[in-house]
């Protein structure tokens, strides 16, 4: 696929509607739209309104083995793995993060996985990411450590259309996008896998990346 021609949404989902989500359309290498929105019905038309060739979602979409949930119970007991063959990857190669069953990101699985339901019913491909790791691998700034950075080294990857008045949470989402079109090039890694979990990033590039890897972040959708 020509990276010209490749519409990629990146969304750097919050865990409950009262706090922003971040959310883009990157066509190429340009933002060609950024926002802050709140309301699922908001990151749905968005995402309707670009056709992306794929959605790239900052949340986890699954749950560990031996866990299940539905739509509108409770977030299931410990009756199960606290992490995927995704997350351990994660940790084996030093990315740090946050275990999808630890407080606040519980409403943040059952929000992504209703999300991801909802976008595959209207025909879009979604595939689960972590802005906070690419940036490690990337060996660039992660948003706990000053916007400036963060979007200097997005600018460094060759991306246009990024401004000063654009949020954490729409740099992630932008980040995430990024990830999302190197995976339709061909060009990024997948942790875990589709059946059980998966998570996609970059393909490793440099030793840099690797000694970026475990700088302290939030966690996801924070």
């Amino acid at each position: 696929m020509s990276r010209k021609n490749v519409c990629v949404v990146g969304i750097d989902l919050a865990g409950a509607p009262k706090r922003p989500t971040g959310i883009c359309c990157l066509r190429g290498n340009e933002v060609v739209e950024s926002r802050d929105v709140h309301d699922d019905d908001s990151i749905l038309g968005f995402v309707a309104g670009h056709k992306p060739d794929i959605v790239a979602i900052d949340a986890p979409l699954c749950l560990p083995p031996g866990r299940k949930w539905t739509p509108g119970s409770a977030f299931p007991a410990d009756n199960g793995s606290h992490f995927r063959k995704c997350d351990l990857e994660l940790r084996a190669r030093g990315i740090r993060f946050f275990p999808i069953t630890l407080g606040p990101m519980r409403s943040l699985t059952m929000r992504g996985i209703v999300l991801k339901r909802e976008l595959e019913k209207s025909g879009c491909r979604v595939i689960e990411i972590y802005p906070g790791g690419a940036q490690d691998v990337w060996g660039i700034a992660r948003k706990q450590q000053g916007l400036p950075l963060l979007r200097r080294g997005l600018r460094k990857l060759g991306v246009e259309g990024i401004h000063a008045r654009m949020s954490g949470d729409e740099l992630d989402a932008i980040s995430g996008a990024i990830v999302g079109r190197l995976f339709l090039e061909g060009r990024a890694e997948v942790y875990g896998d589709f059946k059980s979990g998966a998570i996609v990033m970059p393909a490793a590039r440099s030793r840099r990346g690797e000694r970026a890897a475990g700088k302290p972040g939030a966690p996801r959708g924070q």
